[in-house]
């Protein structure tokens, strides 16, 4: 259902994209530069989760912003305690006097995490981006969800309170092509109502509705169709960044991570530095692979690399993928 990648080189701001298959959306983990994304990837986004606001990780927010205007466009933000506070500091920075006469109305959903609750307000952009309809909620380590997936989160340490997120798809539901073509049925929009009634768990008299390209349309029971799909577990993405290495985050990051298709770590010193990282409230390369490792992660990708080891990034990619490897054997039922 997912594809991801980071947005920047492993040496530059941090950031990963992820495209959702088969439907026009996408989600951000971090808002650093963004500017490598064309307008139409920018133009899914549907979902926003920041780990924090230093310049690195929310300075893409105002290009965000000059590409969405204008459009009917609504995006969810999550972040950590202080950040609606960052994100109207970023919209008071503009007028918005003209607004109102706008035909679209593009407007933001803006979350704020804390340990015990999360606190949301509408900004909508034809109204000048007061906050408006705020909700209290209480947090329990789930940011948001729909039938397809949910995104977790917990809280790690960079001398202020840190997110780290995973992404993980409930049931993967594929389709099998062969049987489509002995049923006598077409490919088409149609199977994502099937997968998503799948999904949602409902019964077999269920009606779906087949649609062909020439316009004829018939229902079939959910039942009929339950032969076309298989189930298969959901993937999962980890997104762990900015943090110092300690028993407690450890512990942290391996649970979030655990079992993940991908996890895209930070690794931003090698481990003779561990000093340097230590004051900085980063982790080393090794300590990133280690809990990798340990987490049973099925791949890692290393970024926010130090610009102290720009020509060299490879000694950081190698330590963390050696760290990485000899983690896993260590913890063969990770």
């Amino acid at each position: 259902m997912f594809s991801a990648c980071l947005i920047n080189s492993p040496s530059s701001d941090p950031g990963v994209y992820v495209k959702f298959k088969y439907r026009n959306e996408a989600a951000l983990f971090d808002l650093g530069e963004i500017y490598r994304l064309q307008p139409r990837q920018i133009l899914r986004v549907k979902y926003i989760f920041v780990s924090h606001t230093h310049m690195d990780h929310f300075i893409g927010f105002d290009h965000l912003l000059r590409i969405c205007l204008g459009r009917d466009m609504h995006i969810s933000l999550f972040g950590p305690p202080g950040f609606r506070k960052n994100v109207e500091g970023k919209l008071a920075a503009y007028t918005w006097n003209l607004v109102r006469n706008y035909t679209n109305d593009f407007s933001l959903r803006v979350t704020e995490i804390s340990e015990t609750e999360m606190t949301t307000a509408e900004y909508n952009c034809r109204r000048g981006f007061r906050p408006e309809k705020m909700t209290t909620d209480r947090f329990d380590g789930t940011l948001t969800g729909n039938n397809n997936f949910t995104v977790t989160g917990v809280f790690l340490d960079h001398r202020i309170p840190v997110l780290a997120f995973a992404l993980k798809e409930h049931r993967h539901v594929n389709i099998m092509k062969n049987v489509l073509e002995e049923m006598h049925l077409p490919p088409g929009d149609w199977l994502m109502d099937l997968k998503d009634a799948v999904r949602r768990g409902e019964s077999d008299d269920t009606p779906v509705t087949v649609r062909w390209k020439g316009g004829e349309k018939r229902e079939v029971s959910l039942g009929e169709l339950r032969k076309l799909t298989r189930i298969t577990g959901g993937q999962k993405i980890a997104y762990i960044t900015d943090t110092i290495y300690s028993a407690d985050t450890a512990q942290k990051i391996v649970s979030l991570a655990k079992d993940s298709d991908i996890l895209f770590i930070e690794a931003p010193f090698l481990e003779d530095d561990v000093q340097i990282a230590t004051e900085k409230y980063h982790l080393t390369a090794r300590q990133a692979g280690y809990l990798a490792g340990r987490a049973g992660v099925k791949n890692m990708r290393v970024f926010h690399l130090s610009p102290k080891y720009k020509g060299s990034e490879y000694r950081l990619e190698n330590e963390a993928m050696d760290a990485f490897r000899a983690s896993l054997s260590e913890n063969p039922q990770a």
